[in-house]
């Protein structure tokens, strides 16, 4: 199964990592408040202290523009449903124009979630956002119940990065 590494630090620092393992699948952002480097592999990471993810659903190479965390903290009770919505997703957005690629990663060090969506540009996911797609993919299925806080424990919270052009 493939996994995720993320590491944060400052976009100079973080593109003399990647400069250094060029032969391994790496992408840099960079945020408002900070940047972070994505190592997508089989095997280990090079990072000291990343953040660790397994890959759960996938769709597309890593790249593009613009990219979409969605952070969902999810209860140890919760995961299986939490995931087994995912399995269940209609996939509409692989569809989208401007779409570039989909990440689904399950936590291996904390109880968030992140939905990784990587866009040719900004303005390709604010239409995805207005799109008849969008509010089937995100609306709630009449036979389930409103999510307890014994799924959900905190608010989930989306964090936006530009994708830093390779050199």
């Amino acid at each position: 199964m493939k996994k995720m590494y993320i590491t944060a630090g400052t976009a100079d620092y973080l593109q003399k990592i990647k400069d250094v393992h060029k032969n391994e699948t790496m992408l840099l952002l960079e945020g408002e408040a900070d940047a972070v480097l994505l190592h997508e592999t089989d095997g280990e990471t090079v990072f000291n202290e990343p953040r660790r993810y397994e890959v759960i659903d996938a769709a597309g190479e890593l790249g593009g523009a613009f990219v979409v965390c969605n952070n969902i903290p999810v209860t140890d009770e919760g995961r299986p449903l939490f995931e087994h919505r995912f399995q269940q997703r209609a996939r509409l957005i692989e569809n989208e124009p401007g779409f570039v690629a989909i990440r689904v990663l399950r936590p291996l060090s904390n109880d968030t979630y992140v939905i990784m969506t990587l866009w040719e540009g900004k303005e390709h996911f604010e239409q995805w956002q207005r799109s008849n797609a969008f509010a089937k993919a995100h609306e709630r299925r009449k036979d389930e119940q409103k999510p307890s806080r014994q799924i959900f424990p905190r608010p989930s919270y989306v964090t936006t990065y530009s994708v830093v052009p390779e050199r």
